[in-house]
């Protein structure tokens, strides 16, 4: 996993502010130079689809618990979309 991309988790996912939903996250991504958020876009395209990036790497990066994969690429997808392709809202972690 591109390292930008475990940074933008590990820093904006994370048990503090990942439960953070006021609507930031995207600005906050997009104030970043074109190659951070380019590899932050790979990272969760490149997650999402070979399901390299599991519930224990997640957990690692940012304390927050996933019970399975199926559950994690949800998340990832939503936020994905929220990021990435306009979605409304940020989507919660579990909690």
């Amino acid at each position: 996993m591109d390292e930008r991309f475990e940074r933008f988790v590990g820093r904006y996912l994370d048990l503090v502010e990942g439960y953070d939903t006021s609507g930031y996250l995207r600005s906050t991504l997009l104030g970043f130079n074109e190659p951070f958020v380019e590899a932050v876009r790979s990272g969760f395209a490149r997650a999402l689809a070979d399901g390299s990036f599991g519930p224990a790497e997640y957990e690692r990066l940012t304390d927050i618990e996933f019970p399975d994969q199926e559950n994690l690429n949800a998340y990832l997808r939503a936020m994905y979309d929220y990021l990435f392709q306009g979605g409304p809202e940020q989507p919660m972690p579990p909690g």
